[in-house]
């Protein structure tokens, strides 16, 4: 998913000048990202969900370790001293969002679940409002109402009878609790200080994340679901420890100096498009008129919600 924008050091950098490279640079990011709702939902009968988060993160921790290190043990100091914040962002962006988005995707299709994951901006707007006391106007109020009606109408399905019925699918409730796992870390993640580097922050992340996962991980092999191992599943997991978990966010963090937050922000919304035609491509998942309602919907409220917005500068990374 993801969804790193809230690690950019620097909004300030911004290119107002056409730059084809970066543009083209935040291509990969989402694709990959999309690629990990679609890779989830389709190995859900091979590897159980913490299998699929403990592995994934294992091979992720390995790639990026050499580069992780040095900036890991020169702010290991750093990391105690906001030991509550590291630990929370680790729990909330690696631990439960994961996990969550696994669980979710084995009864869920990764075209719901893709779309589900749009709504993550306007959740990150509830909750600083919430917390953070910023003040929403009318126009971000009405662009949280169009968002809220778009994702009810992917969780019904179109049906507003299952409202009234509390009929939701389990799976899509379970992505959803995962998009407020990463509206809160995107949130805590602003309270990181800028000079802790963000590659050893991801490294530490993924280290603490590691720490829960295992004995989670021993105990579904045990008592739920054993791992299927064969050349499928290994490539899978390949994938996604590499693909998703370090090469986007390299990319990503690339493309967002050259062109700026703001431009490369915008990428963020084509992971749901990427996502329904990879789901459609390779899983033969079916593409219904509520999805594309709720995702007009959603797109809507977002850039309604969004409009104006300005985080104060003590938030700011």
């Amino acid at each position: 998913m993801s969804t790193f924008s809230a690690v950019v050091k620097d909004r300030s950098k911004a290119d107002a000048s056409f730059d084809l490279t970066g543009l083209l640079l935040l291509i990969p990011p989402p694709l990959f990202w999309a690629g990990n709702f679609v890779i989830g939902r389709a190995m859900h009968n091979d590897i159980p969900p913490m299998a699929l988060s403990f592995w994934r993160w294992l091979i992720a921790f390995v790639v990026l370790l050499p580069f992780a290190l040095r900036p890991m043990r020169r702010d290991l100091q750093k990391y105690w001293n906001y030991r509550w914040r590291v630990l929370s962002i680790s729990l909330a962006g690696v631990v439960s969002f994961n996990s969550l988005v696994y669980l979710g995707l084995q009864s869920t299709t990764a075209a719901n679940g893709l779309l589900l994951n749009s709504f993550t901006p306007i959740l990150i707007i509830v909750f600083a409002a919430i917390f953070y006391r910023q003040r929403l106007g009318l126009t971000q109020s009405g662009g949280l109402v169009l968002s809220f009606a778009g994702v009810l109408t992917i969780v019904l399905q179109g049906d507003w009878s299952r409202l009234a019925s509390l009929s939701f699918t389990h799976g899509d409730l379970m992505v959803f609790c995962a998009m407020v796992s990463w509206a809160l870390y995107t949130l805590w993640l602003r309270g990181v200080p800028a000079d802790i580097n963000r590659i050893g922050l991801m490294g530490i992340q993924i280290l603490l994340a590691l720490l829960v996962l295992a004995p989670l991980y021993a105990y579904e092999r045990e008592f739920v679901s054993p791992q299927i191992w064969t050349l499928q599943s290994i490539t899978a997991l390949a994938y996604l420890g590499i693909f998703p978990s370090v090469f986007a966010y390299v990319l990503y963090n690339i493309a967002v100096k050259r062109v700026g937050a703001s431009k490369a922000g915008l990428s963020i919304h084509l992971i749901p498009v990427f996502g329904v035609v990879l789901a459609v491509l390779f899983l033969n998942e079916k593409v219904h008129g509520y999805h594309a309602v709720g995702m007009v919907a959603i797109l809507a409220g977002v850039a309604c919600a969004a409009g104006n917005w300005k985080w104060p500068k003590s938030q700011l990374p």
